[in-house]
């Protein structure tokens, strides 16, 4: 038995034999032709493409009826290289002038064109991911060999890969591939986003889980806890079937209390919301018993596509969303592009450190024309149900007066075009770096409504990369430094009488949810299939109870302490759930 810790990307549990991928790795030997020659293998490399381009829109048409167009975007970029003449030309040319074959051809022109990307940041790593995506389909149409396919399956596995690309996901037959684990990848990673959606436990990020696995053996994939567990014996096995034996009986429980408020056992009643990237997430939400969007992140309108949005892609998109939800709050975050996000990879210069740099509101602020396009579809949007507006990363008064400022002008724009816009929409700020924490009672003067982003305040109080598996370990919620800046935003909140909402993953977790209460929170926001067990957490604790877990809290020095504790008195609240 072997045990790999990783980072957990979707929840859930699985116990199947694995199928490991490999990199299907194409050595193409400088082979060359006849002059005479050269024609037929022009028309060999056209056909590929041809091909290839039919597959992928074929691959895109599909994901976008499962999983949404936003989702599907992902795609446009492999298309937007198969159509691309200065490539295509390349390999034209040295078929033509090398006399070369087609195979070499691509191969040549293609990893030529990952290496620029190889010599940016490791950040960019995705679009090389994709560039050899595209470079193995188009081989296999050339070379004609045939490998193992995802859908192709005909038996329940999880697979394991050093690394999987969107297409590779996408290609997934729900009914057979119950799970995933990677080597590689991040929290973020187009494996982890597809993952999601698709409702497949995942844990990414475990160094060399696929070298580790034979073909066949049996794998339990812990996408709740991070863990995979290759070959368990029989102890392991009987204990994780005892585990989801119990998740069975925990979640028949959930859905007896999908339509129950999120009311504490001693009477107070808890703002229980969802996450959403896609539009199609809100009537998950719904489903799950959620009363509306905390946080509806809208920068999967850029991401996976060449051509930025325009108001109207960005107007539907919010109205489907509110349609969906009707009269209950809809909170839209304006773009958080940066960091890994969409502006490196298109710049021609790309930040040594993203994560500090161009990213989020400066962004915005710098790229006016791109800000308003999204502040005018929002508010826009607003006649159309509950709306809030949310500011992600503002670290200083400035950038919010700026941002306030800039919806304000836009407001005035857009009654002059004659349109309707509510002028009262509420707007908020995220917080999500020390630096807003520690002066939030003069932003609580500013807002209407906090929003904690727990992932990105973990991150920058700790010094730590989340999409770093290597330092994973010091990535922890947990920390007393991370909690006490927490508190000091719910007291501002009180203080003032400004809404405070918690939207990071740390919501998402019955045992914060316990500790959150009783620091005085009372909005939470997650993602959709945490939301009934969020509420069912919190409909069996009593807030003097969470209260006096929190003072204890208060007393421990390090985040182990914290977490042991935390897990022991939930635990008594709810067995079931460990």
């Amino acid at each position: 038995m072997e045990i790999k810790k990783g980072i957990a990307v979707s929840p859930g549990v699985v116990i199947r034999p694995a199928v490991v991928l490999d990199a299907e790795e194409y050595h193409i030997p400088e082979r060359h032709i006849s002059p005479d020659r050269v024609d037929d293998e022009l028309k060999r490399l056209e056909k590929a493409l041809s091909q290839s381009t039919q597959e992928l829109n074929e691959l895109r048409s599909t994901t976008a009826k499962q999983l949404g167009n936003e989702t599907a975007a992902i795609f446009d970029f492999h298309l937007a290289l198969l159509k691309d003449k200065n490539l295509i030309n390349k390999m034209r040319q040295l078929i033509e002038t090398k006399h070369v074959v087609a195979e070499f051809a691509v191969a040549s022109v293609l990893r030529e064109y990952a290496k620029q990307f190889l010599k940016m940041p490791e950040y960019l790593a995705g679009r090389v991911k994709d560039v050899y995506d595209i470079e193995r389909r188009i081989l296999h149409r050339l070379i004609g060999q045939t490998h193992q396919r995802l859908i192709d399956l005909d038996e329940e596995v999880v697979v394991l890969a050093h690394d999987l690309t969107p297409s590779q996901t996408a290609n997934f037959d729900r009914r057979h591939v119950l799970g995933l684990a990677t080597d590689a990848g991040g929290r973020t990673s187009h494996t982890a986003i597809i993952a999601r959606a698709l409702g497949i436990p995942a844990v990414v990020g475990l160094k060399d889980a696929s070298i580790s696995t034979n073909p066949g053996d049996t794998v339990i994939i812990d996408g709740n806890r991070g863990i995979v567990i290759i070959n368990p014996d029989e102890e392991t096995v009987e204990e994780y079937q005892h585990y989801l034996q119990k998740r069975v009986e925990f979640e028949h429980t959930l859905d007896q209390i999908r339509d129950l408020p999120a009311i504490t056992a001693d009477g107070h009643e808890i703002n229980l919301l969802g996450n959403i990237e896609f539009p199609e997430e809100a009537q998950t939400v719904l489903e799950k018993g959620g009363k509306g969007i905390g946080l509806y992140r809208t920068e999967f309108l850029y991401l996976g596509t060449e051509t930025e949005p325009t108001e109207e892609d960005h107007y539907r998109a919010y109205c489907k969303v509110l349609e969906i939800m009707g009269d209950l709050p809809v909170c839209i975050r304006t773009l958080d592009l940066g960091a890994d996000k969409y502006t490196q990879s298109r710049s021609p210069v790309p930040e040594r450190n993203p994560f500090l740099g161009l990213r989020s509101i400066r962004f915005c602020l710098q790229h006016l024309d791109l800000f308003r396009t999204q502040l005018r579809a929002i508010l826009r949007a607003s006649m159309k149900g509950n709306v809030s507006l949310l500011f992600p990363l503002i670290t200083n008064l400035t950038e919010l007066r700026q941002a306030k400022m800039i919806v304000r002008d836009t407001m005035e724009d857009l009654e002059e075009e004659g349109y309707e816009v509510r002028t009262d929409v509420p707007i908020g700020m995220m917080v999500e770096v020390p630096s807003a924490a520690l002066q939030c009672n003069q932003f609580a003067q500013e807002v209407d409504f906090f929003s904690i982003g727990t992932n990105d305040l973990i991150q920058y109080t700790m010094a730590v990369d989340r999409t770093n598996e290597r330092v994973s370990p010091l990535f922890s919620a947990a920390n007393p430094s991370v909690l006490r800046l927490i508190k000091e935003v719910i007291r501002a909140g009180q203080r003032y009488d400004v809404d405070v909402a918690l939207c990071g993953e740390m919501g998402s977790e019955p045992e914060y949810v316990l500790l959150l209460l009783g620091m005085g929170l009372r909005t939470l926001s997650v993602a959709p299939p945490a939301i009934p067990e969020v509420k069912k957490t919190i409909r069996s604790i009593t807030i003097e109870h969470a209260r006096k877990v929190a003072r204890q809290v208060a007393t421990f020095e390090s985040d182990k302490e914290i977490i042991r504790y935390l897990r022991d008195q939930i635990s008594q609240v709810l067995p079931e759930l460990y």
